[in-house]
C-alpha cells in the first residue's frame, strides 16, 4: 500500500435524487456568457463563434442548505444561478446528435463570484481565478437523473435574494445548448463521469453580504439555498 506524507481530503460527492449512491465530483467546468442579457449587463457581446470556460477546483463543492462565510478579498461577492449538467457517460469528440447519450442528470446550482476580482482581471486581460475558484463557490442542489426531467427548454430559471426576485429566465435562453457544450467541450477534453457543467447565469447579477439568504429553481428540479455569513476572523 502506498504511503503518504499526509492525509488527502476526500473527492466530494453529490446526492441523486431517488438514489442511495452518490455522484462523485471529477471536475468542476463553467461556461461564461451563455445567456445573452447577462453578457450585455457585464458589458460586452455574445458570439456564436464558440463557447468559454473557467475551471473552478472540486473543492468549491457546496451543498444546497448551507451557510458560507463572506470570502477574503472581495467586497462585491455576487451570485449567478445556473443549471448544471451531470456527465454520466465518457465522451470525446462526440458529435452534437450524440451528446445527451454522454449526461446523467440535472441540478440547479450557484456560481459565487468575488466580481470585483473578476472585473480586475478582465481589465486587464488575466485569468479570472481570483474572483471565480475558491473555497465554497460552487453551491449544489441534488442531481435529478435525466429521464426524469425532460426535455430542456420551458423551465424557468428563478433566483431571490431574501426573498426578493433578482434573476427570472428560461433555460430556452441558453446562447450554447447543452448538446452544443457537451460536444464542444468533448473536443478539448475527455469527459468522464462526475464531470459537472455549470451551463452560464442569466442576466439580474449582484451582490450579496453577510446576512442574506440566496433561493433559486428551475422547473423540475430541486430548489437551492445558501446562507451568507460573516467573514471569517484573520
Amino acid at each position: 500500500m502506498t504511503k503518504l506524507l499526509f492525509s488527502v481530503a476526500p473527492a466530494p460527492t453529490v446526492a441523486v435524487v431517488g438514489e442511495e449512491a452518490r455522484y462523485p465530483v471529477n471536475r468542476i467546468f463553467c461556461v461564461g456568457r451563455n445567456y445573452a442579457d447577462h453578457a450585455k449587463e457585464m458589458g460586452v457581446e455574445v458570439d456564436r463563434e464558440a463557447p468559454f470556460y473557467f475551471l473552478k477546483q472540486v473543492g468549491a463543492i457546496v451543498p444546497t442548505g448551507a451557510t458560507i462565510p463572506y470570502p477574503p478579498g472581495t467586497s462585491n461577492f455576487h451570485y449567478e444561478m445556473e443549471f448544471v449538467v451531470a456527465i454520466g457517460a465518457p465522451a470525446w469528440h462526440v458529435p452534437v446528435d450524440k451528446a445527451m447519450d454522454a449526461v446523467f442528470g440535472y441540478a440547479c446550482g450557484l456560481d459565487m463570484t468575488r466580481r470585483d476580482l473578476q472585473l480586475e482581471a478582465r481589465a486587464k486581460q488575466r485569468p479570472w481565478d481570483f474572483g471565480k475558484d475558491f473555497e465554497q463557490s460552487a453551491v449544489i442542489t441534488p442531481i435529478l437523473p435525466k429521464a426524469a426531467f425532460g426535455a430542456i427548454g420551458p423551465q424557468r430559471i428563478t433566483l431571490a435574494v431574501n426573498g426578493a426576485t433578482k434573476q427570472d429566465s428560461h433555460l430556452s435562453d441558453l446562447v450554447w445548448s447543452v448538446e452544443e457544450l457537451v460536444s464542444h467541450l468533448s473536443r478539448y477534453y475527455h469527459l468522464v463521469p462526475g464531470d459537472l457543467i455549470y451551463t452560464g447565469t442569466p442576466a439580474g447579477v449582484g451582490p450579496v453580504v453577510a446576512g442574506d439568504t440566496v433561493t433559486g429553481s428551475i422547473d423540475g428540479l430541486p430548489s437551492i439555498e445558501l446562507k451568507i455569513g460573516p467573514a471569517e476572523a484573520i
